[in-house]
């Protein structure tokens, strides 16, 4: 009997209910929330923020900025960052303002409320002590505030009222008049202050989503733009010591791009994409963590200026095609948690196996589909990942992770989406190859449920692995339902051997820092903020030599201090050794202290590559080369 009423009030309401909503969209949209930031008027590092909202009608409204922002799955908190928050009323006297949590502010007797102000620190500077409590936020969604660069991720500066998150959004931003600004959030406007010191540009939010899916870069910039095809990309480059340039990171970014858009084939791309790229110095204040946060139409990217040419080079292609293969997925295929997203209470989708997992699949196989690496670099790739997951619990279900992934022991799983989350996007992409005899594939699939579903409509978040399996085959179902929704780990030789490939063992050089592949042997000590060995530090030759154990905090590194905070610029160092070289450190075992010295020899460790089979049949040679595209 519900479902019935309920038909027939809707059949009723169905006349009014188009112009209803047309009606709110262009309240919305004509009464925008007015918000300025002034980049010319920071005092101590911390910038000031006006959000003048309109009249309200109700007697109590609440202001938040983000606990938790898209693309990333933990705490974040940027109310934190927030201090001095004033409303006024349209006397211009002060209210009463209660700040509910972290992230929350509350104003009584709203009908009174004229704007509101307030003074944001930079999340950049924190990072040098561990962060505001025990969360801090992912370096590239956080901010930076400085004389010669600002990396305005607006989730950091803008918030939203509960009842006002449709509302459109007129931004202005005041900076000195020099300063180079990039952003793609749509320009509708640009003044000049009287003296010429200052430009303030206005901006266009049609709702606080975009606000939050919009990044800006201002200072001293460095800018290259480029056509692939019919996109036109944006490379936005800071690089404190101009170590680096937009102008050399150019040509590989256009060769990555375009062969991007080239595996892609008709997937809808956008006009324009911005990369905005922020390299970190080492110095107390700058950044530490390293990585790239995605956007509809952009990306903000933090890596290390120390890396020489090619090696930026490489991690740009890496990461950069990452983030631009999540126009797929979530973007165009997500489910309702990621479509309603909440920023304070969020629920999180069973699927990261499929948003951040298949998407760096992609990231990879599109190198050797495209010809950008060789299938041997692919299987070197591929078996890094194999390394790096054993790292984490194979046998934990890579959906309840997923749901739970801001809680204990999920959380700490989480960086395997990168590694056994494309290990299952490559399985599924042997399996349909094999299945259609090489008419389907994993980015097809993709393809399909991109045109089933798109940006605008998402999936019930339980149906998912039920819909695949009747879009695919009864096999795809039973892997995820086994391997994914399941807590059985995946026997991988299984899928190499369906495309003709087998596993063999070789003794590998490799650096002081890993032992062969992706094994890295350090780890955190996280109580005390401070490196140990890890068990894989047996794994290499030199540190076996060493008889170092598992475990041995690691205190000094030539003469230097090593710690979580400084761990990027000390490690760093190590990259640079090389056989010959003379060393010291100093360990702690069962909290004695041991010096040590040492001459440096050839790392080498024993690692399992994949080679092709002798023994392939042809229907299996035909498998391996509808899967690398040769």
């Amino acid at each position: 009997m519900k479902y019935v009423f309920s038909s027939v009030l809707a059949i009723l309401l169905l006349t009014g209910c188009s112009s209803t909503k047309q009606k709110k969209n262009d309240l919305a949209t004509a009464n925008p929330i007015m918000t300025s930031m002034d980049l010319t008027m920071v005092v101590n590092d911390k910038l000031p923020v006006t959000i003048n909202p309109g009249r309200f009608t109700q007697d109590m409204v609440t202001y938040r900025l983000p606990r938790v922002v898209q693309g990333t799955y933990s705490v974040s908190d940027f109310g934190k960052y927030v201090d001095d928050l004033v409303a006024y009323d349209y006397t211009g006297k002060e209210m009463a303002v209660n700040r509910a949590d972290d992230n929350t502010w509350t104003v009584a007797n709203a009908q009174d409320l004229d704007y509101i102000t307030y003074l944001v620190n930079d999340t950049f500077d924190i990072e040098q002590t561990g962060g505001i409590g025990n969360e801090q936020p992912f370096s590239p969604s956080g901010t930076n505030i400085e004389d010669s660069n600002y990396v305005l991720n607006l989730h950091g500066f803008i918030g939203y009222f509960d009842s006002l998150k449709n509302n459109a959004y007129n931004l202005d931003v005041t900076a000195p008049a020099d300063f180079v600004r990039t952003s793609a959030l749509q320009e509708v406007a640009t003044s000049m202050s009287e003296d010429g010191s200052k430009m303030t540009t206005s901006y266009r939010a049609d709702r606080y989503f975009d606000i939050t899916d919009n990044p800006m870069m201002y200072g001293k910039l460095d800018v290259e733009e480029f056509m692939v095809g019919d996109i036109k990309i944006v490379l936005s480059v800071y690089s404190p010591n101009g170590t680096h340039t937009a102008a050399s990171q150019k040509d590989n970014m256009f060769k990555t791009m375009q062969a991007q858009k080239a595996y892609l084939g008709d997937i809808n791309s956008t006009a324009r994409y911005d990369i905005y790229l922020y390299l970190s110095d080492g110095s107390e204040t700058a950044p530490k963590g390293f990585g790239a946060l995605e956007h509809h139409t952009s990306t903000v990217v933090v890596l290390p200026e120390m890396m020489d040419s090619e090696r930026l080079a490489s991690s740009m292609t890496d990461v950069v095609a990452h983030e631009f293969f999540h126009i797929v997925t979530p973007l165009s295929v997500h489910s309702e948690d990621v479509h309603y997203f909440d920023y304070n209470q969020p629920t999180f989708s069973k699927h990261l196996w499929m948003y951040e997992g298949v998407t760096e699949y992609f990231a990879q196989h599109f190198q050797v589909a495209e010809g950008l690496v060789t299938p041997d670099e692919f299987y070197q790739e591929i078996m890094g990942k194999i390394a790096s997951s054993m790292n984490y619990d194979d046998a934990m279900s890579f959906t309840t992770m997923s749901e739970n992934i801001l809680e204990e022991p999920y959380k700490d799983n989480y960086i395997n989406v990168y590694s056994k989350g494309a290990l299952i996007g490559m399985c599924i992409d042997i399996m349909m190859r094999e299945e259609s005899h090489g008419n389907r594939s994993m980015l097809s699939l993709m393809k399909e449920l991109s045109t089933k579903y798109g940006k605008d409509k998402p999936f019930a978040d339980d149906s998912l692995i039920e819909e695949i399996t009747k879009m695919t085959y009864p096999s795809i179902g039973e892997f995820l339902r086994t391997h994914v929704a399941g807590d059985t780990p995946i026997d991988y030789e299984k899928f190499f051997n369906k495309a003709g490939l087998m596993l063999a063992e070789e003794e590998v050089e490799t650096t002081y820092i890993f032992a062969g592949g992706q094994n890295i042997i350090f780890d955190a000590d996280r109580e005390r903020q401070l490196i140990k060995f890890s068990a894989m530090a047996l794994e290499n030759s030199f540190w076996r030599e060493q008889k170092v154990q598992a475990d041995d905090i690691i205190l000094k590194i030539n003469g230097s201090d090593l710690n979580l905070a400084n761990a990027q610029t000390v490690i760093g160092q190590v990259f640079q050794w090389k056989a010959g070289d003379e060393i010291t450190y100093t360990i702690e075992r069962d909290g004695k202290k041991i010096e040590r010295k040492a001459t440096l020899t050839t790392p080498m460790a024993t690692s399992k590559s994949l080679v092709e089979d002798p023994d392939a049949t042809a229907e299996q040679i035909a498998v391996r080369k509808a899967w690398l595209n040769i």
